[in-house]
């Protein structure tokens, strides 16, 4: 989604957009290019080297060079090879059967991200909007916004499609499914826990179990190197904010955001959910930032974009009346990253360590 550098609407007393129409950008936005906002960073666990005792900065800096390149690292060792045919569990409630995994479609970024660092992005035949990275940047797109063209779909005669509940309209997916192409379904992934989840369903379904295994064990040896980083004592409070300006969308995080897993994994608390904030996105008001008073703000690099910056920020009311606003403590991670929840999560702990906690 292409975002413009215009400053938002004067932020009233009563909320901005529908959010149903901010959720519907969300997975859109998902599909920036890379960019180099304060945020982007990757560290080498990703590569499954040993763990170091490395400080927050240190793995932070490391992360940045990873990200800042876009790429990801694909498990050492030789590609594996599908062992099929496999019947697995579709979260439609389906049992799919998969016979050949030589044309493989992800619909959804963080799972494109999965099939690449298993090793088999070789056979990836198309992306949507959300796989940014640039191994997947050659492939033809098959979405537009944020819905799936079925006929773009199936022009790359996919022998297996891998989706989530939130890939749409069901009547592509439909239209995919009565070409006889199957069509496996997870469910979103919106915490920690996931990762490992997403990863195990995608292996299975693709017929290589043991590299889902060994991928796996290298996330968690990652992020148990990123939570080492976290500082002992005072845990800031972060507001994630999703903003698109030019659309007049303004949201803050709240419960089952995503961000809020990865602000507590990183040593902090996520602002929206103190404040009680029960549901994934709540519309903002300028007296819901007041009352948080957030240490910190965390956004998504084409949001701060589209607000004007962090001056254009810091312009919309109850802004500049938090801690987070009047220090100019604003973090932002690239969009196609920040809520993937794949094989480059780790990397996103180490940046939130470094720079919710670093002065």
């Amino acid at each position: 989604m292409r975002m413009s550098g215009r400053s938002p609407q004067p932020l009233r007393r009563r909320a901005f957009a529908p959010v149903v129409l901010a959720l519907a950008l969300l997975t859109a936005a998902c599909g920036g290019g890379a960019s180099g906002t304060s945020g982007t960073a990757s560290s080498g666990a990703e590569s499954g080297a040993d763990a170091s005792p490395a400080s927050a900065s240190e793995r932070a800096a490391a992360a940045g060079k990873q990200l800042a390149k876009n790429t990801l690292v694909p498990l050492e060792g030789k590609a594996p090879a599908p062992e099929l045919p496999v019947t697995v569990d579709s979260s439609d409630g389906r049992r799919v059967t998969v016979k050949d995994a030589s044309r493989i479609l992800p619909l959804n970024g963080g799972v494109a991200e999965i099939v690449f660092t298993l090793g088999l992005g070789d056979r990836v035949v198309g992306r949507d909007i959300t796989a940014t990275f640039a191994e997947a940047k050659k492939l033809p797109q098959v979405t537009k916004a944020h819905d799936v063209s079925a006929e773009s779909v199936l022009s790359l005669r996919p022998t297996v499609v891998l989706a989530d509940t939130d890939t749409g309209p069901q009547e592509a997916i439909d239209q995919i499914r009565d070409a006889g192409v199957p069509v496996v379904v997870l469910d979103p992934a919106t915490e920690l826990a996931d990762v490992s989840t997403r990863t195990t369903r995608v292996a299975e379904a693709l017929g290589v179990p043991a590299a889902g295994t060994a991928l796996n064990a290298r996330i968690d040896k990652d992020l148990a190197a990123a939570k080492v980083a976290v500082p002992e004592g005072s845990r800031p409070e972060v507001a994630f904010l999703y903003m698109r300006g030019s659309a007049a969308v303004y949201l803050m995080g709240g419960k089952g955001s995503g961000a809020d897993s990865l602000i507590e994994a990183a040593g902090a608390v996520d602002a929206g959910v103190q404040a009680g904030l029960d549901k994934p996105f709540t519309p903002l008001t300028s007296e819901a930032l007041v009352s948080a008073q957030p240490d910190v703000i965390l956004m998504m690099d084409k949001g701060l974009e589209s607000v004007g910056g962090v001056d254009g920020l810091v312009d919309i009311p109850g802004i500049r009346e938090t801690p987070a606003g009047a220090d100019r403590r604003i973090v932002t991670l690239e969009d196609g990253v920040l809520l993937s929840f794949g094989p480059r999560t780790p990397l996103v702990i180490d940046i939130l360590v470094d720079r919710i906690h670093g002065k």
